[in-house]
């Protein structure tokens, strides 16, 4: 089973509608808890869960999103959350993709941030190939050291150097397997292009101006192809909008919530 964080769960009684907040890599649940506390304020339940092997929840060796998928349904069929609101940050906004594609029944609304729905060129593969064989021969440090130069908006690590120390410690919190096993899921995903015109749910775009990994023209692109969607560009925000920007985040996911619960 996997891990999680959450707040506001029924175990017990079905629940109609939670927040699904899917992480990105190689973060954990951990990255959201700026969503988390102001979701729990506003009495919205909301779910955070961990990928394979990380903050305790069960390992996997050469997983894809179709096996992480098949496991988070079964974590929300056990918790007796019928739909939900996907929130998917990167990694998570890929995951996103492949849980409407897999399951589209159990998604009302989607919130995609920070993320593409391009599948990754042969030059993307090969620099992905060249990290998963360092991380695993290196371990966790190698994975912040190649990742965290173009993780964040510039301001983010002249006046938030708190965000570079919490983004090294969850990181370094799991092994070169679990960080290489994860990047080799994205590697591998399909690719979402034509996904998006068959999304017929509310969505909301969130991506940081300043994000170098998945730029804005491709959220402006997304947004271009979901009809009726809405689309949130955040100043002074990375790769990392939710976390470098949080109160401005988190006005734009209340805003998306108010008008899908």
């Amino acid at each position: 089973m996997l891990s999680y964080t959450s707040v506001h769960l029924q175990t017990k009684a079905p629940l109609e509608h939670a927040v699904l907040l899917l992480h990105a890599f190689p973060l954990s649940a951990e990255m959201w808890k700026p969503q988390l506390s102001m979701l729990e304020k506003e009495n919205i339940p909301a779910i955070a869960p961990n990928v394979f092997g990380v903050e305790g929840s069960k390992t996997m060796s050469n997983w894809t999103f179709s096996d992480y998928i098949q496991e988070l349904c079964a974590l929300l069929s056990s918790l007796h959350i019928e739909n939900v609101t996907v929130v998917g940050l990167s990694m998570g906004g890929y995951q996103a993709f492949e849980l409407w594609r897999t399951l589209p029944e159990k998604v009302s609304s989607m919130v995609l941030c920070d993320t593409k729905a391009e599948q990754d060129n042969e030059a993307a593969l090969a620099n992905r190939r060249d990290f998963i064989s360092a991380v695993r021969a290196q371990g966790a440090q190698e994975a912040v050291d190649r990742m965290l130069p173009n993780i964040m908006a510039s301001e983010s690590y002249t006046e938030r150097p708190e965000l570079i120390e919490v983004f090294s410690r969850i990181v370094k919190k799991q092994s070169g397997d679990v960080i290489a096993d994860a990047m080799q899921a994205i590697a591998s995903r399909s690719d979402s292009v034509d996904t998006l015109a068959t999304i017929n749910r509310p969505v909301t775009f969130i991506t940081g101006m300043e994000d170098k990994l998945t730029p804005a023209h491709l959220a402006k692109s997304m947004h271009q192809n979901v009809s009726g969607s809405a689309l949130h560009l955040v100043a002074g925000a990375g790769h990392l909008s939710n976390m470098e920007q949080p109160e401005v985040f988190n006005r734009h996911l209340l805003d998306h919530l108010k008008k899908s619960f």
